[in-house]
C-alpha cells in the first residue's frame, strides 16, 4: 500500500484542507475579530500547524516514492519563500508553533488589539 493509499494519511489530508479553508476564509478578517475570536482563529492556526507538523514527520519516514516527492516539493516551496537551503521545515514549524503562542499571549495581554 502506497502512503497516499492510507485511510489516516488520507483523513489527515482531508482535514488539513478543511482547517485551511476556514482559516484562509477569516484571515482578512482578523483585524476587526473580537478577543474570542482572535483566540479561535489562533487556535485553529495551531491545530493546522499540528496535523502539518505530523504529516511532514510521516513524509521524512516514508519509503513511498510519492511521499519523498512531496517532501521534496515542501523543502522546496519553503527555499522558494525564503528558508535557508539546509534548513529543517520541521524546525521551521517549531518556530512557528513558538509565534502562534506569542500571538495568543498579546491578544491575552491586550484584549483585543493585535493586528
Amino acid at each position: 500500500m502506497g502512503f497516499f493509499d492510507s485511510d489516516i494519511v488520507r483523513s489527515e489530508l482531508a482535514e488539513i484542507s478543511d482547517l485551511q479553508e476556514r482559516i484562509y476564509s477569516n484571515v482578512f478578517k482578523f483585524s476587526s475579530m473580537t478577543r474570542e475570536e482572535k483566540l479561535e482563529h489562533v487556535d485553529l492556526l495551531d491545530l493546522l500547524l499540528q496535523k502539518q507538523q505530523v504529516l511532514y514527520t510521516r513524509l521524512k519516514l516514508s519509503d513511498d516514492p510519492k511521499a519523498k516527492e512531496m517532501k521534496n516539493r515542501i523543502t522546496e516551496s519553503a527555499k522558494m519563500m525564503g528558508l535557508p537551503i539546509n534548513s529543517d521545515v520541521g524546525i521551521v514549524l517549531k518556530n512557528i508553533a513558538a509565534v502562534l503562542q506569542s500571538m495568543r499571549e498579546r491578544i491575552d495581554r491586550t484584549g483585543s488589539d493585535l493586528p
